[in-house]
């Protein structure tokens, strides 16, 4: 839930495909990040000043470093960046408006994904293939939503991950040049598609946005690092 010291005010006009178009005022949080000394090598998990899309809040905003992050909440009539059919035994998007979606099982294509607990994720730590996902989305009418309930965007520092309690952030560096960023994880995936089986064993799929920064946009795919990482308000 959001903390005491989160300072609230009220954001006037439309954002993010027009999410408040019909909306005459809407909640916006902003919160300042660092990043704690030593966090990244502790690899700890989100534990002081997470946000989380309560009742009555349709955004928030927060920065790490020189990089805003910014979580809005999609319309539950959106369809979904995923094949999700289930989330805790419910309805997908049952379960998203229940919030019931941080480490919750649920099903793509008929099969059973279990999400690491929250003790579990505090020392998570791999190396594996990340690939990116995003523009797809645009070539529909309405804009997407990510399983914890965010309005997905191509352009955020986002991911996806099949087993990272949501939300986490984490450090990604790609092992082939060296690049890192802090991405924060709202979205499940990377799962088999119906072209290519293969690219459910990817670890991780990032926004276009971070591809380009991490440097594989027009290659594809790279090896990665990814670390859960601790913030601190700042």
């Amino acid at each position: 839930m959001l903390r005491p010291f989160l300072r609230a005010g009220l954001f006037k006009g439309c954002f993010l495909t027009g999410v408040c178009l019909s909306v005459a005022a809407c909640t916006i949080v902003e919160i300042p990040y660092h990043i704690t000394k030593g966090a990244v090598k502790t690899a700890a998990y989100v534990v002081k000043g997470s946000y989380e899309l309560t009742a009555g809040t349709t955004k928030v905003v927060y920065r790490i470093g020189k990089f805003t992050f910014k979580a809005v909440k999609a319309p539950l009539e959106w369809p979904l960046t995923s094949s999700i059919e289930t989330i805790d035994g419910l309805p997908s998007k049952e379960a998203i408006k229940q919030g019931r979606v941080k480490t919750a099982p649920y099903t793509v294509k008929g099969k059973t994904y279990y999400p690491m607990s929250i003790e579990e994720a505090q020392t998570y730590r791999a190396t594996g293939t990340a690939s990116w996902y995003g523009y797809e989305t645009s070539r529909s009418k309405y804009g997407h939503m990510t399983a914890n309930g965010e309005v997905f965007d191509p352009e955020g520092l986002t991911a996806a991950h099949k087993y990272l309690p949501l939300p986490t952030h984490v450090k990604v560096t790609n092992l082939e040049n060296g690049r890192s960023i802090i991405l924060g994880v709202n979205d499940r995936g990377p799962f088999p598609s119906s072209h290519n089986p293969s690219s459910g064993e990817r670890n991780l799929d990032v926004s276009a946005r971070a591809a380009r920064l991490l440097g594989f946009y027009h290659k594809g795919l790279a090896k990665v690092q990814i670390e859960v990482i601790q913030l601190q308000q700042g």
